[in-house]
């Protein structure tokens, strides 16, 4: 007989409601208080919209064509969303619940694994805990968070060999991002050498190589004008295009061995690894073939934002970390879990070790998680935040906007919108019927002499007026 006690949510979707609320309540005070950015925010907000709207999604930010970024298909389904009410808080809305989202198949997969109830539970909590599924919620939007839950309900619809659900995983997750094609495919060496799920391996080999090779060789260079994908810069010395790149990787190995074996290399593996470091074990390291890809790219790169646990670079890594857990979990050889010294000095060591394996990721998401950044950083420009809004308020029109990055976000609902940045001052400035400066915080890549230079040009230019101005807040609309 069906009851009240029957219908008890289950732990993990409390879990999951609470960590969603907690993530889209901190990224939204974030946005209010004008820290999310154009880089990346902006860009994609725009695209969702215009694409909303029934127009080309160009970006104006990065003068292409939004599938010529990241050949990223999941916009056009996001922009359903814009299609009920256009606000970029449903970006944060989609980022929270999709982070949160993964303590399900985490769950799912410590069960399936064997470990009991309260086991499993914990399992949930060091996914929900780990520093870096915190921090990416912080900064602005990103497709690939869609697809941090859809990797681990991949690996799960491959071990209950449900082949259609398993499918629809791993297209959800192509669909996020191009790059992501090349840790689909490592998966499937995964499934097929080591897991030993014969048919989801090749399906991920087969689909992975397929759309990496389409996405980079023709979709990217179609929608970006010819050109390659600009993240390729950030690999110069390896070579100027993802085929030359991919040669050198196996005909110039001392390119790579200098960048391999680095103190940042270090810093960076313990920085992933410190959250769960008590609960992996070489014996069960398999899983982490699938994370080759994004962790060679992490350490290859140029760009140090690549190897940290604030951006979302390292989103395709940690799935695979979290199943090398369980695995080592759940190993028929250790009937009983020890747990390490370390907990003797913590004093916690009489717990039992689902516990202490919580109490770590607690300490581990004090250590390395950025709530900090809300009373150090975030409230830096609140004396500017009244007068930011009401002048904010005054742009009417979808008219095209000039801004800086903090502001950029919350004016992208139009074609063109783009950014005060002192190293490509704007050629011609008619071309914009609004342009809003924060000469307190200039923003990204741009400064407050340049932001000095702009107001005076401006003001100076019989074509503008000077609408609104109020604690260094300048709005200038052109006239008509």
């Amino acid at each position: 007989m069906l009851t009240l006690k029957s219908l008890k949510p289950h732990p993990v979707f409390l879990m999951i409601v609470a960590t969603t609320i907690i993530l889209f309540a901190c990224s939204s005070v974030r946005h209010a208080l004008f820290h999310s950015t154009a880089y990346d925010l902006a860009i994609f907000d725009q695209a969702i919209y215009l694409i909303s709207q029934n127009q080309t999604p160009f970006s104006s930010l990065m003068a292409v064509n939004i599938l010529g970024d990241h050949a990223a298909f999941i916009f056009y389904p996001l922009a359903l969303l814009y299609k009920i009410y256009p606000d970029v808080h449903w970006l944060l809305f989609v980022q929270a619940i999709s982070l949160a989202l993964g303590a399900w198949p985490s769950w799912s997969l410590a069960r399936q694994a064997g470990l009991d109830e309260k086991k499993s539970m914990a399992v949930a909590a060091v996914y929900l805990l780990y520093p870096a599924v915190f921090n990416v919620n912080l900064f602005d939007f990103h497709p690939e968070v869609i697809a941090f839950p859809a990797l681990l309900a991949a690996i799960l619809a491959a071990r209950l060999n449900k082949i259609i659900w398993f499918c629809a995983a791993i297209l959800l997750v192509l669909s996020c991002k191009a790059v992501l094609s090349l840790t689909v495919a490592a998966m499937g060496v995964w499934l097929l050498f080591f897991d030993k799920h014969r048919n989801c391996g090749l399906i991920a080999l087969f689909l992975g190589v397929g759309w990496f090779l389409i996405a980079t060789q023709a979709i990217v260079p179609y929608f970006n004008q010819g050109r390659e994908h600009a993240g390729i810069g950030r690999y110069q010395y390896l070579g100027n295009s993802v085929l030359e790149i991919a040669a050198n990787l196996i005909l110039k190995p001392h390119l790579i061995l200098t960048r391999l074996f680095s103190g940042e290399t270090f810093g960076y593996l313990a920085l992933l690894l410190f959250p769960v470091i008590w609960w992996i074990s070489p014996r069960h390291l398999t899983p982490l073939i699938s994370a080759v890809p994004m962790l060679a790219m992490n350490i290859l790169s140029d760009i140090p934002a690549q190897r940290d646990l604030i951006h979302q670079y390292s989103i395709p890594i940690f799935p695979f970390l979290l199943v090398a857990v369980i695995a080592n979990l759940s190993d028929s050889n250790q009937p009983e879990f020890k747990i390490p010294k370390i907990f003797d000095r913590l004093r916690i060591s009489s717990l039992s070790w689902e516990r202490n394996i919580v109490i770590w990721s607690l300490i581990s998401f004090l250590c390395l998680a950025k709530y900090g950044y809300f009373w150090s950083i975030y409230l830096e420009a609140i004396d500017t935040l009244p007068a930011t809004k009401e002048a904010i308020s005054l742009v009417q029109t979808k008219g095209n906007v000039l801004t800086t990055s903090n502001i950029a976000p919350h004016l992208s609902h139009r074609p063109v919108v783009k950014l005060t940045l002192a190293h490509t001052p704007p050629a011609n400035l008619t071309e914009f019927d609004y342009v809003l400066l924060n000469w307190r915080y200039p923003g990204w890549m741009s400064d407050r002499d340049f932001v000095q230079n702009l107001v005076t040009q401006l003001t100076n230019n019989p074509q503008f007026q000077l609408k609104y101005q109020r604690d260094d807040i300048y709005l200038f609309t052109k006239q008509p």
